[in-house]
């Protein structure tokens, strides 16, 4: 994302450009979802092969009778930068000493192996080394939609993980899902997103540098319109925000408003972050909610500060405390247990390599220890022997 944008229109103009223009965005697109998503959204398969249906199918592959068919997902684009990354490195399968994607700090350091990566992750689960680059003892597809779509994906069968940035719950809450079919659902934590707040780049520089929670929530209901209001320069607010069935939506309707179905009125929504961070940089009086992967504090989406009961939430500071409202677990569900397909990727997420180089590589926060353990014990290989 260029840190200059060419704008395309002025201030007092602009609201009205990007609320048409933007129209196709939410009609096109269903905006943001640990281990069993919906393969509609948009494919990123990570170098495998999509249209791969759940986990029940199954090929002989190097080993034997185990499940060696593509490993599925789908959902949040919030979570999709953590699981799509540590697919292509499962799938690219590196060498030992690989300095980009398996150095030798790693592989001989850490774990003291000689495997290639997948392979060494994937042998704890029965699954045989295949000793070749590209070729994973099984393959992963990761598609881009959103969290609602992630959540519905694993809950039908139609993938074995579904993405969701927002509890199972929240994203079915419309619906009014049974205690059993929510039950049903195997929920892996696999990083924490201290959702910020960003302005366009113009806002920023013209000394906007902190907001209060009651301004934020005024601004998504159309009762500050104008940035003067908030000591900003006199010009439109144009309040941007996500698809509604995106996790990030659902999580700051719940979070800012108390209710994930609160009624808000952004003047667009966006089905994608990619789209949100897009839109952003292209204007000169946006606020948004993102997730924290997209925020470029140098660059066209710069964070400001939150302030909530006297405390103030910053960028780089204290976004990932516990009692910061907009902070919220990332999820990989999976459907009526684990498979054994399933949790060795998700194993994979949950090392300490996987934590640095999915996860905080991507801007957001690993879990602390005693989650990590916990959140390992669902998927750890002795649940399989």
């Amino acid at each position: 994302m260029p840190a200059d944008p060419k704008r395309m229109l002025d201030g007092a103009s602009r609201r009205k450009f990007l609320a048409v223009a933007g129209m196709g965005a939410v009609t096109g697109l269903a905006g943001c979802g640990s281990q069993s998503g919906d393969n509609s959204g948009q494919s990123m398969d990570s170098g495998g092969s999509g249209g791969s249906t759940g986990s029940q199918s199954t090929s002989g592959g190097s080993s034997g009778s185990l499940d060696t068919s593509v490993l599925t997902g789908d959902g949040s684009s919030t979570v999709f930068p953590i699981t799509n990354t540590a697919a292509s490195y499962w799938n690219s399968n590196p060498e030992a000493g690989d300095g980009d994607y398996w150095p030798q700090s790693w592989a001989q350091d850490e774990y003291g192996t000689d495997m290639r990566l997948a392979d060494f992750f994937a042998q704890d689960y029965g699954y045989e080394a295949t000793g070749q680059r590209s070729v994973p003892p099984f393959r992963v597809s990761i598609a881009l939609s959103h969290s609602g779509t992630g959540v519905e994906g694993v809950m039908e069968g139609r993938v074995d993980i579904g993405d969701s940035s927002a509890p199972a719950a929240a994203e079915l809450a419309g619906s009014n899902p049974s205690e059993e079919t929510l039950n049903s659902f195997t929920d892996h934590v696999v990083g924490v997103d201290g959702q910020p707040i960003v302005v366009s780049r113009e806002i920023a520089d013209a000394g906007v540098e902190s907001i209060t929670i009651e301004e934020l929530r005024a601004m998504y209901r159309q009762e500050i319109t104008n940035w003067s209001e908030v000591g900003g320069p006199d010009r439109d607010i144009l309040a941007l925000g996500r698809a509604e069935g995106s996790g990030t939506d659902t999580s700051f309707r719940a979070n800012v408003f108390g209710d994930p179905n609160a009624p808000i009125s952004p003047d667009q929504r966006f089905g994608q972050n990619q789209q949100l961070q897009q839109a952003i940089a292209q204007a000169d009086n946006a606020i948004a909610y993102i997730a924290l992967a997209f925020v470029e504090p140098d660059g066209a989406t710069p964070p400001v500060d939150l302030v909530i009961d006297g405390t103030t939430y910053s960028y780089g500071d204290n976004l990932g405390a516990q009692d910061y409202p907009l902070s919220r677990d990332l999820h990989a569900y999976t459907w009526e247990g684990t498979s054994r397909k399933e949790a060795a990727f998700l194993n994979f997420v949950l090392s300490d390599f996987g934590q640095e180089n999915f996860v905080q590589s991507n801007n957001y926060f690993a879990l602390p220890q005693d989650r990590l353990e916990a959140e390992r014990e669902k998927v750890a290989p002795s649940n399989f022997s």
